[in-house]
């Protein structure tokens, strides 16, 4: 798949779903949240890049912190439901701008703050992309980079990424904590904390928010069906589908 092949299904795929992200409890709420508000809190002078920023949930929490705060993102759609609802909000300081993560139209050194949120498991090159925010990211800046990650083990990331892939076809991959952090390295960047969370979720609005078909949604269910007691208990699959 080209890079415009891939664009364009991230635009398929989000485009129409742009409401639905802005309002999704999952994406909205969490400790991550928490612990990011608690990252920039106290500077007021800063300037903030929210690469990939779907329905603008990192944006919203730090533009109140901030200065600025330029909501990244491929998709027009998802970019202008983030705009309508910073409006709907009252927040003033989000600007928003249409790209992609590895190739950034901003100088070198523009941001006090780098952040992504639950988008870069669909980035074509992370290391491309890492090496990109540092060079936009000023020195003695912060980044902040929050996704979905791979399990070491090869059965269970195999399950994670047919389930994410079957979900979703512009997912690209999820990556193991040690990936990141050689990658976030090798880009420049000085590794200072790394936190591990567990993420509950109701299948029903998971698929929803993705318009997913019930041809695949079936594969999804039918995969929780069939899976090894070690992978239903490391996703904490239930009855119901809900996993972890």
């Amino acid at each position: 798949m080209t890079r415009t092949e891939h664009r364009t299904l991230v635009d398929k795929q989000f485009g129409s779903a742009a409401a639905r992200y802005v309002t999704s409890p999952v994406h909205a709420s969490g400790p991550d949240l928490e612990q990011l508000v608690g990252i920039v809190a106290g500077r007021s002078e800063a300037r903030a890049l929210d690469l990939g920023c779907g329905g603008g949930h990192a944006s919203f929490h730090v533009a109140p912190h901030g200065r600025e705060v330029v909501a990244y993102d491929p998709s027009p759609d998802m970019l202008s439901a983030v705009a309508a609802e910073a409006a709907r909000r009252g927040i003033a300081n989000i600007a928003t701008e249409r790209g992609t993560a590895e190739s950034l139209p901003f100088a070198d050194a523009s941001f006090d703050l780098v952040l992504t949120r639950f988008s870069a498991h669909h980035w074509r090159d992370v290391e491309a992309a890492l090496r990109e925010a540092r060079r936009v990211m000023k020195t003695g800046g912060q980044a902040v980079l929050m996704d979905a990650v791979a399990p070491t083990s090869p059965l269970l990331d195999t399950y994670l990424q047919s389930v994410e892939l079957l979900r979703d076809p512009s997912h690209v991959r999820d990556y193991t904590v040690s990936e990141w952090v050689e990658w976030a390295t090798q880009a420049g960047f000085m590794v200072t904390g790394v936190t591990r969370r567990r993420l509950p979720l109701e299948f029903a609005p998971w698929a929803a928010r993705q318009r997913v078909p019930e041809v695949r949604a079936n594969a999804i269910r039918d995969l929780f069906s069939v899976v090894s007691e070690e992978v239903r208990r490391h996703f904490e699959v239930r009855d119901n589908d809900d996993f972890t």
